[in-house]
């Protein structure tokens, strides 16, 4: 495997992480921002009401979007093995 080829491998990988984590981390940040704004609003400063409501609405998009993840992640191996059996 050249350097180019490798750096294509890595450079897939890394494009399929962003898109496979996106979801989760997208609704963490409007979540959190959300809770900020109350508390900004309410002046409550609990630091660990932030968590669970996180938690729960990333939990919940990962169930939503578990089958594009699993494509995701299925077609990045696929690509991965077919560099394989190519012998690049």
């Amino acid at each position: 495997m050249t350097g180019p080829e490798v750096l294509d491998v890595a450079r897939d990988g890394i494009l399929t992480l962003l898109w496979v984590c996106a979801p989760m981390m997208l609704a963490g940040l409007a979540v959190g921002v959300v809770i900020s704004l109350l508390q900004a609003l309410t002046q409550i400063q609990e630091m660990t009401l932030v968590f669970v409501p996180k938690i729960i609405a990333m939990f919940s998009v990962m169930l939503v979007v578990l089958p594009f993840m699993g494509d995701m992640m299925s077609a990045h191996m696929a690509r991965v093995a077919a560099h394989i059996i190519a012998g690049h």
